[in-house]
């Protein structure tokens, strides 16, 4: 599972400009099964975006196609993190750690 941090790096301004391509972006990933939540951060510098699967490399190229980092409105960090437990409403995106 995986963290998606977003900080604007732009004036919000900017960001309001793109949201209309960036939701479609977010639908497009959302019905990909990809995404499993997303928001406006408090206070509002940035977003925060719960994704699923498809490995880091795969996650890497989706926030790049975001049009937010597209055209340079904001930054991601992502973070990934093995979900060991969850709400039952999540239990199917529970994860085994590894083997050493």
């Amino acid at each position: 599972m995986f963290v998606l941090e977003l900080t604007y790096t732009a004036p919000v301004e900017r960001a309001d400009a793109l949201m209309k391509e960036h939701v479609a972006w977010l639908d497009e990933q959302y019905a990909a099964g990809v995404f499993i939540a997303s928001g406006r951060k408090n206070p509002r510098d940035g977003g925060v975006i719960l994704a699923v699967g498809e490995g880091r490399e795969r996650i890497e190229a989706i926030a790049a196609a975001d049009p937010f980092a597209a055209h340079r409105v904001c930054a991601y960090r992502i973070t990934e993190f093995i979900a060991t437990k969850t709400a039952s409403e999540l239990a199917s995106f529970q994860q085994e750690l590894p083997d050493r």
